[in-house]
């Protein structure tokens, strides 16, 4: 059974910082990519990052770019956001991903890990 699953969220001030990180297991990630995407309350789910489980080539939007940033450990089989110069618009639940590359719509997605930012 293949399982994502976030941890690190929690409530933090703005300006802050916060490492979310999302443990995969249940198959073989090789071949896929791995990412992060949140949502508030009344808006879309929106992409964040991804990054290749094999090989690397991370890839932001550009709501992350300069204080998001995507990593993993194959070893730990854990990827994770970190999260610099936290602003209230942060604030969303935020959940781990896995899509097959060169395909668009995730396989598999995490239950999600709030994050809370307060002015």
């Amino acid at each position: 059974q293949v399982q994502l699953v976030e941890s690190g969220g929690g409530l933090v001030q703005a300006g802050g910082s916060l490492r979310l990180s999302c443990a995969a297991s249940g198959r073989s990630f090789s071949g896929y990519r791995l990412g992060w995407f949140r949502q508030a309350p009344g808006n879309e789910r929106e992409f964040i990052a991804s990054i290749n489980w094999s090989g690397g080539s991370p890839y932001y939007a550009d709501l992350a770019k300069g204080r998001f940033t995507i990593s993993k450990d194959n070893a730990k089989n854990t990827v994770y956001l970190q999260m610099n110069n936290l602003k209230p618009e942060d604030t969303a639940v935020y959940y781990c991903a896995a899509r097959r590359q060169g395909v668009q719509r995730p396989d598999y997605w995490g239950q999600g890990t709030q994050v809370t930012v307060s002015s």
